[in-house]
């Protein structure tokens, strides 16, 4: 069950019979802590901190929170609490109403406990944005670079074409149409082409598709990757696997 406070807060509700509420609460808590690595958060800015016993709420036999390293120093990003049947056991006093479960299998009836992951979506972007951002020198200029996951990245492809040339143009919006379907685009085609580079650095999209002159002979068009600025000629049918294989 689902359900979100103050459209900020996320909370799963994961019932569990009793005798396996220890081993369901470990379970969550590192697949919640595994869940943001997955997702490229810096493990030395992560880390997961099971609550004293002063800590803990009347209800919980255990809580721990998922924390990351802020500029202000560590703090929650989601906690992850053991709640017992302290929450069924409240519903069923003040609605009158029997909320046990019975279990066919093993012929028998409980009170499910609860096990609560609940994680700030706004200050889980913010930590995201905040590891993900990253300034460098490149070529004696500053280069801004927002290094996001490419499943947190906006876009996933930007069309760049060398010119806005008619004959450049055109091609390059045809090409952008055959990645839509696939993914998520972006398309640009003012200023130079170092520039477009650098703003697609800051928006954190993972691949520029630059479609030149030379694209218009060879049916290739060449692929910037974001984070190593290296730059690789594709050809333009096979372009969809090579990108696909990637974003994977």
């Amino acid at each position: 069950m689902f359900r979100t406070r103050e459209f900020e807060q996320m909370e799963m509700e994961f019932f569990v019979p009793p005798e396996e509420a220890d081993e369901w609460y470990s379970y969550w808590c590192q697949e919640r802590y595994r869940w943001y690595l997955d997702l490229g958060m810096p493990e030395e800015q992560l880390r997961l901190r099971p609550h004293d016993a002063d800590e803990l709420s009347h209800y919980s036999s255990g809580t721990s929170d998922v924390e990351f390293l802020f500029p202000w120093g560590w703090d929650e990003l989601e906690g992850i609490a053991n709640r017992g049947d302290f929450d069924l056991t409240q519903h069923s006093t003040h609605s009158g109403e029997r909320l046990d479960f019975f279990d066919q299998a093993a012929d028998r009836r409980y009170l499910p406990h609860v096990i609560e992951p609940a994680a700030g979506a706004t200050r889980t972007a913010f930590a995201f944005l905040l590891a993900a951002y990253h300034e460098e020198e490149v070529r004696g200029e500053t280069r801004t670079v927002l290094r996001l996951h490419h499943r947190l990245a906006p876009f996933k492809v930007a069309v760049l074409p060398l010119s806005k040339k008619p004959e450049l143009s055109g091609p390059a919006q045809e090409l952008l149409a055959q990645l839509q379907p696939h993914f998520m685009c972006d398309y640009d085609e003012t200023q130079a082409i170092g520039r477009r580079y650098r703003r697609q650095d800051e928006l954190g999209t993972p691949y520029c598709i630059t479609f030149d002159f030379d694209s218009l002979d060879d049916a290739s068009v060449t692929v910037r990757e974001r984070d190593s600025m290296e730059q690789e000629r594709v050809s333009i049918d096979a372009l969809v696997g090579y990108l696909r294989e990637r974003l994977s």
